[in-house]
Parts: C-alpha cells; structure tokens; sequence
C-alpha cells in the first residue's frame, strides 16, 4: 500500500468511528478501531472523542510489536492496542477490528452472559452463540489473551463488564457485525422479560451456518 492508501484508510477509520456513535453502538471516547495496513495496523488514539478525531490523529503500529515496544505516532493508541495487534496477527482472514461499549451487550456481559441461538442472525458471527470472555483489566495482555479465546473460529464475542470485539473483512463488515450483536442482545434482554426464550437446536444452526457461507455472494453467471 502506498501512502494515498494509508491517507484514505485514515480517514475511513474517522468515519466508522462517527458511523458508530451515530449507531448508538459507542459514545464519548469509549471503544477503538483499528484496520490492517501491510505489516502495521492504523488504531484510534486514546482518550480521543470520535467528533474530535481527525486523520492525523490515526496512529500506526507494527504489527510484531512488543509490550515493551517504543508506541509510535504523536498520539498515544488506544489502550486496547494489545487486543487489535493480537486479533491481526493471528486472524488471517480479519482485517478491521472494532470494540463497542453498547448497552444492551455490554448489559448482558455486565453479568457474564453468552447470546445463545435465540434468533438465526446469531449465526452472523460466526458460531451457534456469541461468547462472552471472562474479565481482565483494560488494556491487559490477560484481556487479549481472553478475548482471542471467545473469538476462536467467531466473529464477535462480549467482554465481561467491558462491552463488545466485532471483526471484519473491511471496516463496514466489522461495524455491521457489532451493531447486529447489540440488536441480538436487545432482542435477548426483551425476551427474558417474559422468561427464558427458546433456543434453536444445534442442527437449526448448522443449516444456517451453512447457509451463510453464500449468503449474500454474488453468482457469477448473473453479473
């Protein structure tokens, strides 16, 4: 990638951090993208509003890294760096990564909780539930480390009294994935007000995540 890549991926990451706050899926300086670039990742910088964050603000990390590592940029990266370098590095097929603090997931992972197969959407990513990884503090290597688990072979997972990773293949891919786990968990939190749902079976959800393997590609034949 060249540097009008690099220009053009910054500015994609200011606008799906704005796209996600007008979701309602993030607010205040809370939650952090990041994205792929050759052998670095570009990530939102700490303690930044996203109506305040401007392309330059953008910091590039390499993706060998270290925790003990110099952190590159004028801006400090988010403080779930560890998490998005992790994710990259271990996640061939991902290539944008984000993480929310919206309610009503953050609500269910404020008590530990997995979204279990109440609805055929839970499929999106990439399981029959939508796990939640146990709590570490913060910007822990312990949180990557849990959260890499809970996304073993999935696309999203919730974090214990923390919120919500959703991956991509590109940005717009990863933000659609983390406002439908809020929606999933939504619909989760109405349900259980007139007690608990029932769930689809294993083999429902095996024809669904069949089915989502094609689901929304294009046939050749008829472009």
């Amino acid at each position: 990638m060249n540097a009008t890549d690099e220009d053009a991926l910054r500015r994609a990451i200011v606008g799906t951090a704005l796209e996600m706050e007008r979701l309602g899926i993030n607010q205040g300086t809370s939650g952090n993208v990041s994205a792929r670039h050759g052998e670095c990742f570009l990530i939102t910088p700490s303690g930044v509003p996203a109506r305040e964050l401007d392309e330059m603000q953008i910091v590039r990390l390499p993706l060998d890294i270290a925790d003990d590592a110099a952190i590159l940029g004028v801006e400090r990266p988010s403080s779930e760096w560890r998490i998005h370098r992790d994710i990259l590095r271990a996640r061939a097929d991902v290539h944008a990564v984000v993480h929310t603090h919206s309610i009503a997931a953050t609500a269910l992972a404020i008590h530990g909780r997995e979204i279990p197969a109440l609805h055929y959407m839970v499929a999106a990513a990439g399981g029959k539930s939508i796990r939640c990884a146990p709590y570490a503090v913060f910007g822990s290597q312990q949180l990557s480390d849990h959260a890499l688990a809970a996304l073993d072979e999935r696309h999203a997972c919730l974090l214990a009294h923390h919120g919500v990773i959703a991956l991509g293949t590109d940005l717009a891919r990863a933000v659609w994935l983390a406002h439908e786990v809020e929606v999933l968990a939504k619909q989760y939190l109405l349900a259980l007000q007139i007690g608990a749902p029932p769930l689809l079976s294993d083999e429902q959800m095996d024809e669904v995540l069949e089915k989502f393997k094609t689901y929304g590609r294009r046939n050749k034949e008829h472009r």
